[in-house]
């Protein structure tokens, strides 16, 4: 049995499979529409969706399969004080296999630990969100043909943006990859992405507060929308949320063949005129997204026999950040993964990757 909680769990060449199996479901949907009879897809949201979860159960409706679902954290026992892993093991009860999507950083690992069936990671807190980037990855691959040698500019929250996270971790193992980072200083990328992965792999990378100036040389424009629900303090959101916006005169000095994307939803980041745009593929996304979850779900559906090297780990003190599952989940054990980075061994959370000493 094997789940899906960051994408680097899967390799690149996993991760071409996937995109061929999309691409074939998008030619041949008849071919999958029995797929999964007989199959039971139980979706968990303790955070409000509207395009994930439904991804997920149209994939699901699709392949033939049935969906059950919990959308309403407050209607739940997890309302009561349930922990995430009593929930993983009920729900394993009743389903095939599981989606989840939680605020706290780690909570999907710590399903995946406690449940009986597979558990895809539909986005914990400000952690990572690797199927949005399974949709990302396939639309850039429909448009621009290859994952090599592009330059992509992700614009935006890149503090707390979950899938800006995650299509760093999987584009970075491409050649040829180059990042411009578009943020204020305020919501730079946070520490841990950029040296575990950006300076660790040798990633060519800048760091830039002006979306204009860097569009002429973007193959790959990655939009995303400030996240009120991320911030503690709601005048730092005021002050911020309109930092970027995407107009049609922006897009003037764009390459012909830029490809525009955004997880969505979208508020205001984008004009709706862009729309109209050749270049604009955040729609695109949406479809890309449904192909590549009933892609996923086939896959993990036969992985019975999947067997996972177990991480070595250490026992440490609490995690001091304050979003990790360790925070609430009972008697969860604290435990840290010991890495290289920038010629120091540096200790990071087991379930969130934060840094502790």
């Amino acid at each position: 049995m094997r789940s899906l909680i960051d994408v680097v769990d899967l390799s690149t060449e996993e991760l071409d499979g996937l995109c061929e199996t999309a691409i074939d479901i998008a030619r041949n949907p008849e071919r999958y529409s029995d797929a999964c009879r007989g199959k039971k897809l139980a979706t968990l949201f303790f955070e409000p969706s509207t395009r994930t979860r439904m991804s997920f159960e149209a994939a699901m409706l699709e392949l033939g399969g049935n969906v059950i679902t919990m959308e309403d954290a407050s209607s739940s026992s997890a309302a009561k004080g349930e922990s995430v892993h009593d929930t993983a093991r009920v729900v394993s009860c009743y389903a095939d296999i599981m989606v989840l999507r939680h605020p706290k950083e780690g909570a999907a690992f710590v399903a995946a630990k406690s449940a009986s069936v597979p558990v895809i990671n539909a986005g914990d807190g400000g952690h990572c969100h690797p199927t949005q980037t399974l949709a990302d990855l396939i639309t850039i691959k429909r448009e621009k043909g290859s994952f090599e040698n592009l330059t992509i500019g992700i614009c935006g929250d890149l503090k707390y943006g979950r899938t800006v996270h995650s299509l760093i971790n999987a584009m970075s193992r491409y050649k040829g990859t180059k990042f411009i980072l578009i943020s204020p200083d305020e919501l730079r990328i946070p520490d841990y992405v950029r040296k575990n992965v950006l300076e660790k792999l040798d990633i060519p990378y800048e760091e830039v507060s002006d979306l204009e100036t860097a569009m002429p040389s973007l193959d790959v424009l990655y939009m995303t929308r400030i996240q009120r629900e991320r911030f503690t303090d709601l005048d730092e959101y005021e002050r911020l949320k309109d930092s970027y916006i995407l107009t049609v005169d922006k897009l003037k000095t764009a390459k012909s063949d830029l490809a525009i994307l955004h997880p969505l939803p979208r508020v205001n980041e984008i004009s709706v005129k862009v729309d109209d745009d050749p270049r604009a593929c955040y729609f695109k996304q949406a479809l890309n997204g449904k192909l590549m979850r009933m892609a996923l779900i086939l896959k993990l559906l036969g992985s019975e026999n999947y067997s996972e090297e177990p991480r070595v780990t250490l026992p440490g003190p609490a995690c001091k950040n304050r979003a990790c599952i360790t925070g609430v989940e009972q008697e969860l054990e604290f435990l840290y993964t010991e890495r290289e980075e920038g010629g120091r061994k540096v200790r990071r959370c087991l379930y969130c990757e934060a840094e502790t000493v």
